[in-house]
């Protein structure tokens, strides 16, 4: 018999379900970071900004105090995926900039190419101790500034200013 992590003797589908979830995620990018965007797939990834090991330019975490939408369209470099987090080369106007956004902080999943999305809960009432300390490892990854990453392109036609958009011009109604 297995020990029970805490005294809740309930099992948490929800945290289950989030984290099978979270886990459809990680395989689409990583299926894109191997082998490109198929077709006219493209992502949007709502997250938020103020979640522990979310690394991002302070000038964006100023203008976006809570959550950020990136869109991984045309123009995106030097895309990784493992099991904690995401991280991008993204061009904010025309400078590039790295991005690592753990999988724990992503609030919305979005290809509208073919119209699937996954909206997850906030992970703060959901994370139990061992998350606590990967969130807490995702910020401790030492050098920030990465002179090696690939400079960014210009997007065609895209606006590059980083801007949240609305997702509910992807929903079913």
């Amino acid at each position: 018999m297995c020990p029970m992590k805490n005294d809740d003797p309930t099992l948490r589908y929800d945290k289950m379900v989030e984290s099978a979830l979270r886990g459809v995620v990680r395989q689409a990018v990583s299926e894109v970071q191997e082998q490109g965007l198929p077709g006219d797939h493209h992502f949007y990834i709502t997250f938020m900004t103020d979640f522990p090991g979310v690394q991002i330019p302070d000038y964006l975490r100023e203008r976006y105090p809570g959550e950020m939408t990136i869109v991984l369209q045309y123009q995106f470099e030097n895309l990784t995926v493992d099991e904690t987090n995401l991280g991008v080369t993204l061009s904010f106007n025309n400078i590039p900039e790295r991005l690592i956004v753990p999988l724990a902080a992503i609030t919305i999943f979005a290809d509208p190419s073919v119209n699937f999305a996954l909206q997850f809960q906030p992970l703060g009432d959901l994370m139990d101790h061992e998350e606590e300390a990967l969130a807490a490892l995702a910020m401790d990854d030492g050098d920030d500034d990465d002179p090696s990453a690939p400079k960014g392109k210009k997007s065609k036609g895209k606006k590059e200013t980083g801007e949240v958009i609305s997702l509910d011009q992807f929903r079913k109604k």
